[in-house]
This record gives C-alpha cells, structure tokens and sequence, in this order.
C-alpha cells in the first residue's frame, strides 16, 4: 500500500518542535499547500476532541525542500495512538481518503476512524505512568522513561522499575530519591573532546563521573560499552547507573531528530559550532536549521540554568540570540564572548591567556599555548574546545582550580582523548590521528597540519560515511584537493556504508579529485580503513606528516595499537 508520507514516529522528549513529547509525521515527496497544512490541522483537532486531549497543546508544521515536517504533541501515554492521528489527519488533508490498512483508522470513514483511535487511545493509557511522572514533577525530581523501563531521580540517588511493574506512588522510596548535575553537549565538531574536557573536571573534583559519546558509555573515566551512546539511550544508560554522581551526555543530531532529548532537566548545555554536515536528513537543509536543531538543548534546561554557545559561529550566534533561555558565550576574544551581554558567564582569551567570568568575577584559566590540547597554540579548534568546556564546567559547577589544572594537563597522554588529534612522531614521519568527519572538520584538521609543519610534505587518508549526500561527498574531495596533498588514500569507513555498495564513496571522491585536476599515481583506493592507513604509511618517507582521519572505533584501535608499536617519541 502506497502512502503520502514517508515517516511517522514518536517524539518521547523535548524536540526541534516543542518541549514535549509527541508524535512527527515527514511528508517527503509531497509538499503541502498551506490549505493542506490548515486542513491537517483542523484534522488533528478533531481527534484530539475525540479522544479528550488537550486542544492547546502544540501543533507544528515545519515546511523543507522535499516535502513538511508534521509535529503534535500528545500526553506521554498515548505516543503510539498520536502517530496514528497524525497519520490519520494528512491522509485526510492530502486526499488520500482511499487508503485504509487493517487496525489502522480509516481516512475515508470518519465515524470508523473516531472508534479505531479511541480503541487505540483505551488500550494506550498508563495511568500508573501518568501517576508516577506527576508526582516526580511535584518533587522537582527527573524522571526517565523507555518501553522497558522507567526511572525516578538520576545516578546514586535513583530508583528505577520495569515499566510492566510500575509501583504506586506511595510505594517509592521519595525521601532516598535526587537528581545529580547533568550537562549536555552538541555541535557538529568538537562534541566528544569537549564531554571528556568535562568529565574529566568533573572527576577532578571527586566526583563519580559517567558520560556517554560516540565512542561508548564510561565511568570514572574507563569505558565500559563500546559503540555510539550519542543518543537518548546513551543518555538513560548513564543516568541510571548508581554510582554516577555527574554526568556529561554528548547529544547528537540524530537522535534529537529522531526521538527529542531524553531529559529536561539538565544544569548546562553547551553548543560547540555548526557546519555544513547531514543536509537533507529529516527536513534539514540549512545551517540555520541545523543551529536550531543543536539549540533543542536548551528546551532541556532546568529554570535559570544556561547554554553555552560558540559567539565566533555566525549562525549560531543569530539563532542562539533569539532564545528564551538564558546564554553563556565563549569565543576566541573575551571581549567579543562578552559584548552579547556583560552580566552573562563567558570566557575567552586576552593576550593569549583565557579568561573565565563568572558572577563578575574574572578568572585566569593559563596560558593556551602551554595547554596541551592546543599543539602549542595551532589547534584552533581545540582552543575553542577548552573554553566552551571549561565555561560550561564553571556553571555544572565544578570549582576553577579543579577546572584549571585539567586545562594545564589534558592531552598530554594519548589516553586522555582517544581518536581525537593525537600526534605520533613515527621513524622520522609526524602523524596526526583524528575523527574529522565532514568538510569543516577535515579543513582545520589539514590547516593545523600545515601550521604546525609548515613546508612538509602531506599525505591523506579519505574516507565518507554513506550516509551523506553526494554533494556533501564531492564537499570533502574539495577540501583535500585545497591542502595539495602529496597523496591521498581513499577508503571506505568500516561499519558505516549506509546503504552505499562498498567502494561507492571512494569512487565519488576519486571523480571529484579528477575534476578538480588531482589524480593519476597521487590516488589510491584500500578500502579497509586500516588498510588505507598502513597504504599511506608505505608511501610516507623521512620528513612527512600523515594525516589520519580514522572514524570506526574498532579501525581506530587497531591504527593506535599500530602507531604505538612504532612509536618513537610523541608530544
């Protein structure tokens, strides 16, 4: 059966929309008129009188490229019936009134629809769930929710049930329940340093640390679960571990996307940058759609808490301008991370020291330079890392001299932040091992090679997930041809094809390399990508500095394990 949309799902947390939980409808492939919008409208509505829901709860239409983005927000136990009342109601406006799947309502028949929806409504309803996260809300305790499990509090001060056995109200121990300080990260560069920068000031402080990110899930700084915990679910696998006492949850694009935030309770959030990554994904085609996406943080917010934002990021600046929550900048200038609004939080460097204030007063973090994170000063972007981080750390409200002393030491073992610019200096060959993963991130990546060593020789390794669009591909290629590389190395990236035959994105850069005059011997293809790294190894000679984006985690271990077998001194 052929329908007018292409995805309908459940939103189960603050969202791009709204900070509720509801249900999404993409109507790819169809764009509405504005009577279709009004009339999809009108529809939801009308269910919603049916079904006895609250009529001033939000509806959002948010129109892209391909088609409109559809969101209602529903009550927490009747997420499923609102995916179908969505459904039901742009099947209505778009004239799709024909269509009628079994157990589904049916958009022709309006009295059948009425008692398939309150059947469905009936059979949805938790009011034990319903009971339980009323009475949480008037305890100002948080509380998280999936399919299979529900839970009151957060870390060493939570309690959590199986969501088929929910107690009564008076059944939870409330006395023994709190919440633990929570800041969330996003951005599009930059995230997984910044929750380690964290985390670790955190620790440095004496407490239990658990933070989630693209690598795993970790505590007290040892990773326990491998994989990509970016999500909601990484975030509920931290915040209901007992013995986190702070916790630090990197916050991806997708799974706010796709599902909303999986709390609204943090103490911080803080935004690194936006660039141009991931166009065309559900109804994102913007930078200024995708700052709106990254600042869904602050519909996370506990009253008066801040998020912290990149003022030197145009597009995010204007976007995080216009929030109703309250803003902290950092920006390469103190000057400029002030100017937005003097009594804000900020930090930012003057004469090359940074400069956090908080309340007033100014506090000297140290020489960047000496920082080691910044490669002497030429990690620009690692610079920007260490504010962002060390002002949000302030506001989760670790102490400065903790705060301090992890800037004056973080990332002068390769321990400290795994995968992310790590230099080897390898038989007379300068590696640099980093994620870059999208334009903007492999241009800092190449222009600190440059900077830190200038005149060298520069050999590549290049890689895309399949996920991108091909633009966003041929992007990429664009980049490294600008970098003249002496060679390149195409690869695959392990795990992440995407739906992309293997050797499908190689053969795109390689086309685009040609395009831009760059082929011949200087490109080769190895697919694997530690095969890809050791090709550009046996390329190398004495005096060349390799540049290695490494993405799959299991790829980037075995290229580390390698480099550190070889390793002959190292910064």
């Amino acid at each position: 059966m052929s329908y007018c949309f292409e995805d309908s799902r459940r939103l189960t947390g603050p969202n791009l929309y709204f900070a509720a939980c509801g249900a999404v409808l993409d109507t790819a492939g169809l764009l509405p008129t504005p009577a279709q919008i009004d009339h999809w409208r009108d529809r939801v509505q009308q269910a919603r009188s049916w079904l006895g829901w609250p009529r001033s709860d939000a509806i959002v239409a948010r129109p892209h490229v391909r088609g409109a983005m559809l969101a209602i927000a529903a009550p927490v136990d009747q997420l499923f019936t609102a995916t179908e009342v969505n459904e039901w109601a742009w099947q209505r406006a778009c004239g799709r009134g024909e269509m009628h799947a079994p157990a589904h309502p049916a958009a022709g028949d309006e009295a059948s629809a009425r008692a398939t929806l309150s059947r469905s409504s009936i059979a949805e309803r938790q009011p034990a769930l319903m009971a339980l996260i009323a009475a949480a809300a008037a305890r100002g305790l948080p509380l998280l929710w999936d399919d299979e499990e529900l839970s009151i509090g957060a870390g060493a001060h939570g309690a959590r049930w199986a969501m088929a056995s929910l107690p009564q109200v008076a059944e939870v121990p409330w006395a023994s329940l709190a919440r633990v300080p929570v800041a969330l990260v996003s951005g599009s560069n930059g995230k997984t340093t910044s929750v380690r920068l964290i985390a670790a000031m955190a620790r440095a402080q004496g407490c239990f640390c658990g933070h989630s990110c693209t690598d795993g899930l970790f505590f007290d700084g040892r990773g326990e679960q491998g994989g990509d915990y970016s999500g909601p679910a990484g975030a509920r696998s931290v915040l209901r571990d007992s013995r986190v006492q702070a916790a630090v949850l990197e916050t991806a694009r997708g799974g706010i996307l796709r599902r909303g935030l999986a709390i609204d309770e943090a103490d911080v959030a803080l935004v690194t940058n936006v660039s141009a990554d991931h166009f065309g994904e559900y109804g994102i085609d913007t930078l200024a759609d995708l700052a709106d996406v990254k600042l869904t943080l602050a519909r996370a917010l506990r009253p008066g808490a801040h998020i912290v934002v990149n003022a030197d990021d145009a597009v995010l600046r204007e976007r995080a301008l216009k929030l109703d929550a309250p803003v902290a900048w950092f920006a390469f200038d103190a000057a400029q991370a002030r100017q937005f609004a003097a009594d804000a939080p900020s930090c930012g460097l003057r004469e090359r020291r940074v400069v956090l204030t908080l309340a007033g007063i100014e506090h000297d973090l140290g020489d960047i330079d000496a920082m080691p994170l910044t490669l002497a000063g030429a990690a620009r972007y690692n610079i920007h890392n260490l504010l962002g981080a060390a002002l949000a750390a302030a506001l989760l409200g670790v102490g400065i001299g903790h705060i301090r002393a992890v800037m004056a030491s973080f990332g002068r073992e390769h321990a400290d932040n795994p995968g992310r610019l790590q230099h080897f200096h390898v038989e007379g060959i300068d590696v640099l091992l980093d994620y870059a993963h999208n334009p903007e991130g492999l241009g800092g990546l190449l222009e600190l090679a440059r900077r830190r060593f200038p005149g060298r020789r520069l050999g590549l390794v290049l890689g895309q997930a399949g996920n991108r669009g091909d633009d966003d591909i041929r992007a990429l290629a664009d980049v490294a041809v600008a970098a003249q590389p002496a060679f390149i190395v195409l690869k695959d990236i392990d795990g992440m094809l995407r739906g992309r035959a293997p050797g499908a994105v190689p053969a795109l850069l390689q086309a685009q390399l040609l395009a831009r005059g760059y082929a011949g011997e200087r490109v080769s293809t190895h697919l694997p990508e530690f095969e890809a790294a050791q090709a550009a190894w046996a390329r190398a000679r004495t005096g060349d500095v390799l540049v290695l984006p490494i993405h799959a985690r299991t790829a980037r271990e075995a290229v580390l394990a390698w480099l550190d077998g070889r390793s002959t001194a190292r910064s």
